[in-house]
Order: C-alpha cells, then structure tokens, then sequence
C-alpha cells in the first residue's frame, strides 16, 4: 500500500490531488465518527465522497 499522507499535508491540497488510497482511507475514517463530525468536517468528509463518485 501507498503511504497516506496525513490530513494536515492534504487539507492544503485540491482533492483531484488525492491518491485513491487516500479517498478511500479519509473516507473509511470519518465515515466512522461521522455522528460527531462539526459542519467542517461534514464538508470534507462530502468533498471526498463527491471526488470518489467523480473518479467512478
């Protein structure tokens, strides 16, 4: 598996930027806590889902 670059490198970054592996690895994570997302992590977490579905 690719090395996952953390959340604090990928924020400064577009999401077409992305690696495929880590869609699916920030997805997998807040998809996880979401009943606790605030509304800025509820924005990321739909940003990826929108990439991912972009990607096919």
């Amino acid at each position: 598996m690719e090395d996952i670059r953390d959340m604090t490198q990928l924020s400064m970054m577009s999401k077409t930027e992305w690696t495929d592996e880590e869609l699916s690895y920030f997805h997998h994570s807040l998809q996880q806590i979401a009943p606790y997302l605030n509304s800025e992590g509820q924005t990321i977490h739909r940003e990826i889902i929108e990439e991912i579905t972009h990607r096919g």
